[in-house]
């Protein structure tokens, strides 16, 4: 893989270059690693409705950016005390997300460092119980990416003031705040590690050599943060009236269902939580429109749906009946 590092503190353009190298990747390149870090702001998941997950007041005070992800998973605060990385590569056939082909050259690259972290859950990295990294996913016609963060330094008070952290997503680790749950790299690494010596366990571990930014690129990811980035529709978006609701966690996400119906029939429907999809949720959505909103309607409807590629890990029937009851 080749190495690239980002200078830019931006996170609209950090995240546009990101997709920009992800979506013109050439079938015979061998990938790309990089590492990048963002200003204070807040960062959030595809699939995720962004007024209910950020402190509006605290973003408007702060006058923190807010910026949408091509990938699922949560939210969560970025500063200069994170670490980002991604790795971009051509699938070779992986159709399912895989965390642990990226997470494990991460973890050894934190043990170099005298991290002892495990991958924990679906896509966490955790040294004694608290989280240390997470990570999101998405593959893409015969492309993945993969990126995460690494809590090197974050200020967790700001992260907790940012962010409105779901109360069952905590209550379901067993810990009482978020601040109990994460932990920062800089309180358990070994004396004389610093930012710089991380970078380079990871490059060492995760990359096999620097390459340069194709200038074309930069240009296209410029044009991409100004056209999709820093634009309110992508990152908060409009949410449909909904006169239906439904919320669940299971043990691969969370997802809500808010459904707008009119005289008996769905007019309008939108899925959000912090779940992975191998396939675009727009599409479940649409299966959904003009049908009667009724058990049976909603079942036949969902009969032969791989509701697998649209939550990655769930258990189908268990995600059916969410839908159909």
């Amino acid at each position: 893989m080749d190495f690239l590092t980002l200078s830019s503190l931006d996170p609209a353009f950090n995240l546009a270059l990101e997709e920009q190298l992800f979506l013109s990747l050439p079938l015979e390149h061998p990938g790309y690693f990089l590492l990048w870090q963002n200003g204070p702001s807040i960062i959030v998941g595809r699939h995720q409705c962004t007024s209910e997950e950020i402190n509006a007041d605290f973003v408007r005070r702060e006058n923190l950016p807010v910026v949408r992800r091509i990938t699922g998973g949560g939210a969560v605060y970025h500063d200069t005390g994170n670490l980002n990385f991604s790795f971009i590569e051509n699938a070779h056939g992986l159709e399912k997300v895989d965390f642990r082909r990226y997470l494990e050259p991460v973890r050894e690259s934190l043990r170099d460092v005298g991290v002892r972290a495990e991958i924990s859950g679906r896509n966490d990295l955790e040294v004694d119980g608290r989280k240390v990294s997470g990570s999101g996913q998405r593959i893409h016609r015969g492309k993945v990416l993969h990126h995460g963060t690494l809590l090197v330094n974050v200020d967790f008070e700001r992260l907790s003031e940012a962010l409105n952290v779901d109360p069952e997503k905590i209550r379901s680790k067993g810990v009482a705040s978020v601040r109990a749950r994460v932990r920062n790299l800089s309180e358990c690494w070994a004396p004389g590690t610093d930012m710089g010596s991380l970078k380079c366990c990871l490059l060492r571990h995760c990359a096999d050599g620097a390459a340069r930014l194709d200038m074309r690129d930069y240009a296209a990811a410029q044009a991409l943060a100004e056209s999709k980035y820093r634009q309110w529709n992508w990152n908060y978006g409009a949410s449909p009236a909904f006169t239906e609701e439904k919320r669940r966690r299971f043990p691969w996400g969370s997802v809500n269902l808010r459904l707008g119906v009119r005289n008996g029939h769905i007019a309008d429907c939108r899925i959000y939580g912090d779940f992975f999809a191998n396939a675009e949720i727009g599409e479940l959505e649409n299966m959904f429109a003009g049908l009667r909103y009724d058990s049976e309607s909603l079942a036949k409807a969902l009969e032969d749906v791989p509701l697998e590629m649209y939550f990655s890990g769930c258990d189908p029937e268990e995600t059916r009946r969410f839908f159909v009851e």
